[in-house]
């Protein structure tokens, strides 16, 4: 059969097959000789056995893959801010919808307590660069529901800053969903083991979501942005102008006849947006060649 994986613990991999239960799986042996670890979110081949118990024969190819939190084929990434307190630091958004755009996972900005802070030039900012921006207020419900339109049929994890009111959101979406992950965690033992684990919820809408205990974001460790020259193509924004610049191999930090500078110059491209690329350049020549490595392999 085939199946998707909604949570790993303990050595076993819950798939979800489509007749709506869950069968515990164990790897085979050949995964660890090959070096590959199941992920939650991965689609996998499984031969079910008595008792709800199964064997995982194969991990079907991946769309992409997270390390922190370990997670496979996340459609997109709902990043959520917010204007009021706490007021989220633009580079936080940028940093972790550098690493989705690397990972070919479509970076949604969605901004909360709208009813307290529109946060208009957050909103702008992220509108312009061309991403799906939403405002919403988990406490009114405004524009809940076209962030229930967006996530619809897709795969989404949920991150952001301490505060900003992930859980509120997911509550505000599914009514009880609260509840639904204490329920199951009870049956899969949560409590008794770590926290730092990633387990997927299908709502009532059809769609799925990435509930992250122990998280208020995803880790972007700086093997995880890419190489510095691959930083470029994680800026959306700057593609009309990257082949532009005056010399091969533009950094676009402070080169002369620099495309990418002068858009910033002109208000094409915000300025918050290009201080975090150079931040993030300056991050990713620091990381070891080893250590991108590692991280691949994990």
């Amino acid at each position: 059969m085939e199946g998707v994986i909604l949570k790993a613990l303990s050595g076993f991999y819950y798939v979800d097959g489509g007749d709506g239960g869950l069968t515990a799986c164990r790897g085979r042996g050949r995964f660890r000789h090959q070096k590959r670890t199941p992920l939650v979110g991965d689609r996998v081949r499984f031969t079910p056995l008595e008792e709800g118990k199964g064997i995982l024969d194969e991990i079907l190819p991946r769309k992409n893959e997270f390390h922190r939190p370990a997670v496979a084929n996340i459609d997109q990434l709902v990043i959520i801010a917010s204007g009021a307190v706490p007021v989220t630091d633009p580079f936080l958004i940028d940093r972790v919808a550098s690493v989705a755009e690397g990972r070919d996972c479509e970076p949604v900005i969605c901004i909360n307590k709208c009813d307290l802070d529109e946060a208009e030039a957050l909103y702008q900012t992220y509108r312009r660069a061309g991403f799906t921006t939403l405002r919403v207020s988990a406490e009114t419900g405004e524009g809940i529901g076209e962030l229930a339109k967006v996530i619809a049929g897709k795969v989404s994890a949920f991150t952001g800053n301490s505060g900003v009111g992930k859980s509120s959101i997911l509550n505000a979406l599914e009514p009880g969903f609260r509840l639904q992950v204490g329920e199951v965690s009870d049956k899969l033992g949560r409590g008794r083991h770590t926290t730092r684990h990633v387990e997927l919820f299908r709502l009532s809408s059809g769609a799925i979501v990435a509930d992250t205990p122990g998280f208020s974001s995803f880790d972007t460790e700086g093997a995880e942005l890419g190489r510095p020259e691959e930083l470029q193509y994680t800026f959306r924004e700057f593609a009309p102008y990257l082949d532009r610049c005056r010399f091969a191999g533009c950094a676009h930090i402070k080169e002369k006849g620099c495309a990418v500078l002068a858009a910033v110059k002109a208000g094409d491209i915000a300025a918050s947006r290009h201080a975090s690329y150079v931040r993030l350049y300056e991050q990713a020549k620091e990381v070891p060649e080893w250590e991108r490595k590692e991280t691949s392999e994990r």
